[in-house]
């Protein structure tokens, strides 16, 4: 039997088949290692794949399915993603497995223990199927900073994929992968999610727990989850949401299940238009897509509301004062003498610090690092740091005004489409602006999300959806319903066709 339309056709059917047990985790698993094993090299989307490890997690699962089919009525029901592989990005500890963060820096580091997203999986019943290449502690939006090479758009082996979360954006649009774990800083999920053709939701900050995930900015970094729809995502956030004690800023909530708010009606929800998403900036193309989808929404009941974002101008610059100065402080714990990369040629402990640093650091983070340190030194801490984190306060209040006009706000991910490698290296400037609709989300600590919304030359655009505080159900039922009537997050690319089938 061939597994190809079961594994091309989302989590829910796959959770189905494994739970009938017409399907092995075993089988799923190494089907999409026989995937991975064609098209990865082309990609170069992952850092790690352990087939071994990933065939006895595999085994493991269909030992418990296997019980739990045998055993009705005895309460040994099968997990919720028991048997689904799934690809986590590389910030994530997980015990036994090389945890690299994607630097040269931590390329020799085992990670001892679990993050809390990673045990939540596991306590699922999902399998580890490989570890997501990424920009260097999250640090960029192309994935061109990595110490193991560019991850390549598979819409175009040419184009970047978005970062920073890259590497697994372009394996859940490549069919590598079911779905995958990234994390979310200024735009690190939505717009490798936008740029790759696929779905991803970054939750309200505190929602998903931080433990065990490699900290790039602590005030702004929220794990989250890539798959084909919004109805895979609510059950992803399903599985990894929750209240962690030994993460001080994870939120304890009761919500209900994020699955039951797909499938209803969106007839008379407000959605707000912010007016400076859609000025000077945004490319023609990208702005007919996301016009469309605005459209679409109005179709199905939605009520388009102009609202206004003023301090979203902001935005960059407060972040880019913001999260280097969080950075520096988080990165300082690499030195060379607990763990990473240590030099092999120096004479006293000065010298293994900056030898270790300079080697073990690429130029992004070496940029970030100076900025941060920067802006909190004596005499420019009240000049920079002060002042962005009240820019970040009357962005916050910006958002608490829209939202007291409407339910949700929607609008472009990006301003263009995914450009070409290399193209931008040269001017992190340019590099820096590709964040301007998403950076405004993470200072205000919201949750958001990117759906498929059509395409801009051949390549594919995204549609961003923000919600209040604490709200991914809704944006949730809004993405189900406004997939159910479109067929973008359908699409395949065709640069990889054939690849790995």
């Amino acid at each position: 039997m061939s597994l190809q339309p079961l594994l091309d056709g989302g989590l829910r059917p796959l959770v189905q088949a494994l739970a009938r047990r017409s399907v092995s985790a075993t089988e799923v698993a190494q089907a999409y290692l026989d995937r991975i094993a064609v098209a990865n090299p082309l990609l170069n989307a992952l850092i790690t794949v352990d087939p071994a490890a990933t065939l006895r997690e595999a085994a493991l699962a269909d030992t418990r399915l296997a019980s739990a089919s045998t055993t009705p009525g005895s309460g040994s029901a099968a997990a919720a993603l028991a048997g689904v592989p799934i690809v986590h990005k590389d910030i994530f500890c997980a015990e036994g497995w090389r945890t690299t963060c994607g630097s040269r820096m931590l390329d020799n580091f085992i990670a001892p223990y679990d993050a809390g997203v990673i045990e939540r999986f596991k306590a699922a019943g999902a399998t580890t199927l490989a570890r997501a290449n990424m920009d260097e502690f999250a640090m960029g939006s192309s994935n061109e900073h990595s110490w193991y090479g560019p991850v390549r758009n598979p819409w175009d082996l040419q184009r970047v994929p978005g970062g920073s979360s890259g590497g697994s954006a372009a394996c859940v649009a490549a069919g590598l992968a079911p779905a995958a774990t990234g994390t979310d800083t200024g735009g690190s999920i939505r717009q490798p999610a936008a740029w790759c053709g696929v779905s991803g939701i970054k939750p309200t900050y505190g929602r998903v727990s931080r433990y065990g995930m490699i900290a790039y900015a602590s005030s702004l970094d929220q794990g989250g989850a890539f798959a084909r729809s919004a109805d895979d995502l609510a059950l992803l956030l399903d599985v990894m949401s929750g209240h962690d004690v030994r993460d001080s800023t994870s939120v304890a909530r009761e919500d209900a299940p994020f699955s039951a708010s797909v499938g209803r009606d969106v007839r008379g929800l407000r959605v707000g238009i912010p007016r400076e998403w859609f000025g000077t900036g945004l490319s023609a193309g990208v702005g007919a897509a996301v016009k469309a989808a605005l459209a679409q929404l109005q179709a199905l009941g939605c009520e388009l509301v102009d609202v206004s974002l003023p301090a979203s101008s902001h935005a960059i610059p407060a972040y880019y004062v913001i999260a280097p100065a969080e950075a520096s402080s988080n990165l300082s714990r690499f030195d060379g003498v607990r763990f990473g990369h240590r030099t092999a040629d120096y004479h006293d402990l000065n010298e293994l610090y900056e030898r270790s640093r300079a080697e073990g650091f690429g130029a992004e983070v070496k940029r970030r690092i100076l900025i941060g340190s920067y802006v909190l030194s004596h005499g420019y801490y009240d000049a920079y740091y002060l002042q962005a984190q009240k820019v970040r306060r009357l962005i916050a209040n910006d958002f608490a005004l829209a939202f007291e006009s409407c339910d949700l706000i929607a609008g472009p991910v990006t301003p263009e489409s995914a450009f070409m490698l290399g193209s931008n290296s040269s001017d992190p400037t340019s590099m820096y602006l590709a964040d301007i609709y998403t950076i405004p989300v993470n200072l205000a600590g919201l949750p958001a999300l990117s759906v498929p919304a059509g395409f801009d030359a051949g390549l594919p655009v995204g549609l961003q959806l923000v919600g209040p505080w604490w709200q991914e159900g809704r944006l949730l039922q809004v993405a189900d319903a406004y997939q159910r009537s479109t067929d973008w997050h359908l699409q395949r690319p065709a640069a990889l066709k054939g690849e790995g089938a």
